[in-house]
């Protein structure tokens, strides 16, 4: 081979094998089978995707760093930004504050359908992520919360990265196991070690915390899958690119992409139904979180995915970055 294409190649190797930030790992692409036929009906059907390679954040962004953005560019968070009163028509005056969702425990028996356990709190946001008298310290390592699409977009750009799309998070989180039920196999609990932050008990009302974490949980609490990844289950949920759509397209196989309109063809379907009246579109977020229980919520699986808000921000919702490798389709 001639010194010049062995100099080449070895630093495209090196390009290839150095990661463009610390704690990012990488994520080498390929075509899996996305999604589930055996779980929500909005993870349905399984298709085939093919991403390009790409690195990942090892951890979701946290307490810490996303200190040091607020410090460097002084951004003020949606939770901390009054409503803006024609966004929100029918809405009175009074109840237009800035605030946050913070999940409050119910004292009673509750219908699992109204989803009583979420009180908006004046005051709440990510610095205060319980409410105005609480505070993150000593959480430095655990998640950023009450973060919504705009800060995560925000904090990504700052950092030179990106935000995945619902694919790439997908395939990262299978960590090489495509068929698997979790993002470390098919049992829930191997040998009865917990894998994740999640709830133990009847939700809402009682959590056992067998795993540790009443709450959020430190992002190095729980082992990697098998790309290295760390907290892709549980903890908190996490924001992807695209906006939701209550299914899959069956078009298989075909390339991860962000879409040139952002809103894309099916905006309809990104607004929650039940409140016609406002059109807020709606993200996909990952992952599951602390609050998913086996008598509720059984999205702790890489294939599960739920619609969020872009105006909303709550106290279990986080992020995670990524940067594309050069030539990889987005």
């Amino acid at each position: 081979m001639p010194l010049q294409d062995h100099v080449e190649r070895r630093a495209d190797a090196l390009a290839i094998a150095v990661p463009p930030h610390l704690d990012m790992v990488l994520i080498p692409g390929g075509t899996f089978r996305m999604g589930s036929d055996n779980h929500y009906p909005e993870e349905a059907p399984v298709h085939r995707v093919t991403v390009g390679a790409f690195w990942m954040d090892r951890y979701p962004v946290t307490n810490r760093q996303f200190k040091e953005f607020v410090k460097a560019t002084g951004h003020v968070t949606f939770a901390e930004i009054p409503p803006d009163p024609k966004d929100y028509p029918g809405a009175l005056p009074h109840m237009l504050y800035a605030g946050s969702l913070v999940f409050s425990p119910p004292a009673r028996p509750v219908d699992l359908r109204n989803c009583e356990w979420w009180t908006f709190l004046k005051g709440a946001d990510w610095r205060h992520p319980y409410g105005p008298k609480s505070n993150i310290n000593g959480l430095d390592n655990h998640p950023v919360v009450h973060v919504a699409f705009a800060d995560a977009l925000a904090y990504a750009r700052w950092a030179g990265k990106d935000l995945p799309t619902e694919a790439e998070w997908e395939f990262a989180a299978r960590g090489r196991l495509d068929d698997a039920e979790y993002a470390w196999g098919d049992e829930f609990t191997p040998g009865g070690k917990h894998m994740a932050n999640t709830w133990q008990g009847e939700f809402p009302r009682q959590n056992r915390n067998e795993d540790g974490y009443e709450r959020t949980s430190p992002v190095n609490a729980f082992p990697p899958n098998g790309y290295g990844v760390c907290d892709m289950i549980g903890n908190v949920w996490e924001w992807t690119t695209d906006w939701y759509s209550p299914k899959h397209e069956a078009d298989a196989p075909k390339v991860c992409c962000i879409p040139e309109n952002p809103r894309g063809a099916r905006e309809d379907a990104s607004y929650d139904p039940r409140q016609p009246s406002i059109k807020i579109p709606r993200k996909v977020i990952k992952g599951g979180s602390h609050l998913c229980a086996p008598n509720y919520c059984r999205r702790y699986r890489p294939a599960a995915r739920h619609a969020e808000p872009v105006d909303t921000s709550t106290s279990h919702v986080g992020f995670r970055c990524i940067v594309r490798q050069a030539g990889a389709a987005p």
